[in-house]
């Protein structure tokens, strides 16, 4: 499998894309407007404790407080004294409440685990991970672990062993997935950088200063990529920008020297997401409705509690039998659900309907084809197979928000829900106000502007619509079609007098539709 890694810098926006065989598999986005701030280490102030929840909301200085949950808590002594708990230490952990942990008006640090996301603030945690290339340092507990993605038991217990011996003091480590038939030696720069880094946030903690204040900021997306995606099984990185391009070599130089020749500067005139055909990729990913090789589709629909994808055959009608129509359809449709839940970054729920199949060994052909492909994910899922009603139940985790969230904002005229009112339902709406206007203020006629496709519900039948309407208010109307307005607007003007009626035929000339006024300038 081909790997590459394109990073599109330009004036404040970034765009990193992940491509696997030609295919989009994940894109990162960081501009002025979408900061990231995972990973990122604060000094907070406990604002309010809620014992029925277990949890508190903690002000780090963004616009909605933080939720820290006890489970995040890190139970260590000097919480417990400050909270006027100490006695309680030896009771045991298990039963002891938020309010034993922690009070209103606390001070303490916190990392951010998972992003802002509509109307809840970010998720922090007081156990702190620190990311290097090949080992994460966490200087809050004494733990040894091993990526879950290292699948040959004795390289994760060889790991393992290397760990124990070069582990600081009280801390702990997590062994990464780039680090798989590493030795003990490539591991040391990550455990010097990585302790200097904890030191200098200590540091920063001790110092006095205003709470909420930032005690250390995540590595900018380009370090993140270099860190975290560009490993050796990738065979290139090409980026458009070469004071970025020498950084990276730099990067590189220290700690992946063997693939400092698969960095490339791009010098090109045309757009790099362009050439590689990412911009397309892109327009795809935001789209409902997602195209399968074979001729099905998948029906991609989020909602606020979890995310429901459809399996259709769509234009593909088989060769043999209808059950290997069937297979054939939700085999491509799991692997193409694994790479799109990927691409969005979709987490949480996800309830897949795929299309029925009646045999058991067919159904687990399925599921074991999804979860191969979901193997290529390093956010975590989780698929707990078919439900009774034949729909497949997964979860994957939540860190930030999903794709369509940083390219798309709601409609201004459906508010989201991908929907707008029909011709008739307008008609109906405009008729009622128009009914208002001619009661309440008494009116020789009135001015619609509206959509073409809604006037034309009034002129069927030579405008005997208008005509019934006219006789049910008593009142003109002179009708205006405007195919610029959207279908749902209605402009009304009203007209107090037959020669202000005149007036406005003879301003607009042909524009206006009338029934049959006794005007000197009319038009149908």
């Amino acid at each position: 499998m081909k790997k590459q890694i394109i990073i599109d810098v330009h004036h404040e926006q970034i765009r990193v894309a992940f491509m696997e065989d030609e295919d989009l598999v994940e894109i990162y986005i960081e501009d002025t407007d979408n900061q990231r701030i995972v990973g990122n280490i604060y000094r907070g102030k406990v604002t309010n404790v809620l014992p029925g929840m277990q949890a508190a909301f903690v002000d780090i200085g963004l616009e909605k407080n933080a939720f820290l949950y006890a489970g995040d808590i890190n139970t260590d002594k000097s919480v417990f004294e400050f909270a006027g708990s100490s006695s309680k230490l030896a009771e045991g952990l298990q039963n002891l409440s938020i309010r034993d942990l922690l009070k209103e008006g606390q001070e303490l640090t916190v990392q951010v685990l998972k992003e802002p996301m509509g109307t809840k603030g970010a998720r922090v945690s007081t156990h702190i991970t620190l990311p290097g290339r090949y080992l994460v340092l966490m200087p809050t507990v004494n733990y040894i672990g091993v990526s879950r993605r290292i699948e040959d038991e004795a390289e994760r217990q060889r790991l393992r062993e290397i760990a124990e011996q070069i582990k600081p003091e009280t801390m702990g480590l997590i062994v990464r997935t780039a680090a798989f038939q590493k030795e003990s030696k490539d591991f040391q720069p990550d455990i010097d950088f990585l302790v200097k880094l904890w030191s200098k946030i200590k540091d920063k903690e001790q110092q006095k200063g205003r709470v909420p204040r930032l005690l250390h900021k995540d590595e900018s997306i380009i370090y993140r990529t270099v860190r975290d995606l560009f490993t050796g099984d990738v065979d290139k990185l090409v980026i458009n920008n070469y004071e970025e391009y020498k950084k990276i070599l730099e990067w590189i130089d220290i700690i992946s020297p063997a693939l400092k020749d698969r960095v490339e500067y791009y010098q090109q005139n045309r757009s790099i997401f362009e050439v590689y055909g990412i911009e397309d990729k892109i327009e795809k990913a935001i789209q409902k409705k997602v195209w399968l090789k074979n001729g099905g589709y998948l029906i991609i629909d989020p909602t606020e509690a979890l995310t429901v994808i459809d399996v259709n055959t769509g234009k593909y009608v088989g060769g043999v039998n209808l059950e290997e129509t069937v297979l054939n359809t939700n085999l491509e449709a799991a692997e193409e659900i694994a790479r799109q839940i990927r691409l969005r970054d979709i987490g949480g729920i996800i309830i897949i309907d795929f299309i029925d199949m009646s045999s058991e060994e067919h159904r687990q052909r399925v599921i074991d084809v999804l979860k191969s492909a979901l193997k290529k994910d390093r956010t975590k899922t989780n698929v707990l197979g078919f439900t009774g009603l034949g729909l497949v139940e997964m979860t994957r985790k939540k860190v930030r928000n999903r794709l369509t969230h940083s390219l798309l904002k709601p409609c201004p005229y459906c508010s989201g829900t991908g929907k707008v009112y029909s011709e008739s339902m307008v008609l109906a709406k405009l008729e009622k106000e128009l009914e208002r206007m001619a009661r309440d203020q008494g009116l020789y006629g009135i001015l619609v502007e509206i959509h073409p496709a809604v006037a034309r519900l009034w002129m069927e039948e030579d405008g005997r619509g208008l005509e019934i309407l006219e006789s049910a208010l008593n009142s003109r109307i002179l009708l205006r079609m405007n195919s610029s307005m959207h279908v749902e607007d209605a402009n009304v003007l009203p007209i107090r007098s037959h020669e202000e009626a005149e007036e406005i035929v003879s301003m607009l000339e042909d524009t206006v539709y009338t029934t049959g006024f006794d005007l000197s300038r009319t038009t149908s």
